[in-house]
This record gives structure tokens, C-alpha cells and sequence, in this order.
């Protein structure tokens, strides 16, 4: 038994890509960007994020790293999701995002700082794949490589700049076939989150 979960650890452990490992050329702080210009290129109604059953987890998803999303403010979800065989699943324990009420205001700086000093810290970060708890993921924080437009995907089309983001996420390795739970979630001062997916390879 005791050998049967040290092969499992060892399994989700190797799923996880190192944060300083490129995925198709690309980092994943670049990664972690493109995941929030996904994330805000939805109506609220059609939102992933806002979303706690998992039905809408396809919505603009492209090429080889399929997003999984967070949650909105301090919240807990259950989602179930399918996702094409073959891909790497990327996502955040716990991120935060600066930007401008009013497009404009501000610094580049002045965002790149405050998204820094909001992730500063957490009390917790978890990441669970199959029952498996994974450690470290203090060593998974992204930050945006610079400002970037989080309304450069939105549709309706609308601009918001400068803004940058931070947080801990992880990339996982294409999953095997089948049934998969991934657990993750993280906690900071101002902010929590907690959410299960139960994804579906096909």
C-alpha cells in the first residue's frame, strides 16, 4: 500500500510541469497572462469563472493548454468538465489582478506592484490530482513579463490598460484517458478561493 501512494505521488508530481519549463515556446508567467485575457473575454453570464457546474468550461478555449478557471472573489466550486486528450491544463491555486477603474489611470508600475504585494504571502496553497496532494507550490508563482490590455479578448471588444497580474498556478502534463479529480485552491488576506474539477479526457 505504502509503495502503491509513493507511486502515485511520483505520478502527479512528474504531471506537473517545473514553472520555469516553457509549454509550445511560451512561459508560463506569458501563460499566466493569456489566462486572464481569457478569463475577461466573456460576458458574466457566459463567464467560466462565475460558472459552478462546469458547463461552460469550453467557452474560447484554443490550441494545446486548456484553461481551467478560479472563482470570483472568495468562493467554493464544483465543476465537472471535458477536456480533449492530448492537452496541458493550466490554472491558478490563488491570482490577483490590477487594473484601472477607468482606462488610462495609472502607472504600469503602479499595478506590477500591487498586483505583487496582494500575492505576497499566502497562508495556503493547495493542488490535489487524484487524491494526491502536491507540495512546493510556493516555487509556481507567475507574474505578467509586462502590462498588457485584459480587455484585449473581451466581447464586446473594450479596452483595459495597463493592467498585470500575479499569483501561483500550475501546468499540468496531458492527463491519460478517463475520469480525473484536481483539487486546488490557495488563501490570502484579502482573498480565497477552493474549487474541484472532476475532468473528463476524451
Amino acid at each position: 500500500m505504502f509503495c502503491a501512494l509513493m507511486s502515485a505521488a511520483q505520478a502527479n508530481e512528474s504531471a506537473l510541469v517545473p514553472p520555469g519549463e516553457e509549454v509550445d515556446g511560451i512561459s508560463q508567467s506569458a501563460w499566466s497572462q493569456r489566462w486572464w485575457e481569457w478569463a475577461f473575454s466573456f460576458p458574466m453570464e457566459l463567464s467560466p469563472v462565475a460558472d459552478q457546474t462546469g458547463e461552460l468550461c469550453a467557452g474560447n478555449q484554443s490550441g494545446n493548454v486548456w484553461f481551467l478557471a478560479g472563482t470570483y472573489g472568495t468562493k467554493r466550486a464544483i465543476r465537472t468538465c471535458h477536456v480533449p486528450r492530448g492537452k496541458h491544463v493550466f490554472f491558478p491555486l490563488i491570482n490577483y489582478v490590477a487594473f484601472p477603474s477607468v482606462s488610462g489611470q495609472g502607472q504600469c508600475m503602479e499595478y506590477m506592484s500591487l498586483a505583487a504585494k496582494m500575492t505576497q504571502n499566502p497562508s495556503a496553497l493547495v493542488l490535489s490530482v487524484d487524491g494526491v496532494r502536491v507540495d512546493g507550490m510556493t516555487a509556481h508563482r507567475q507574474w505578467s513579463p509586462s502590462c498588457f490590455d485584459l480587455g484585449a479578448k473581451a466581447m464586446p471588444s473594450r479596452s483595459i490598460y495597463p493592467a498585470a497580474a500575479n499569483g501561483y498556478y500550475a501546468m499540468l502534463r496531458p492527463l491519460s484517458p478517463g475520469r480525473h479529480t484536481v483539487e486546488f485552491g490557495g488563501a490570502l488576506p484579502s482573498l480565497y478561493q477552493a474549487v474541484t474539477y472532476t475532468l473528463i479526457v476524451d
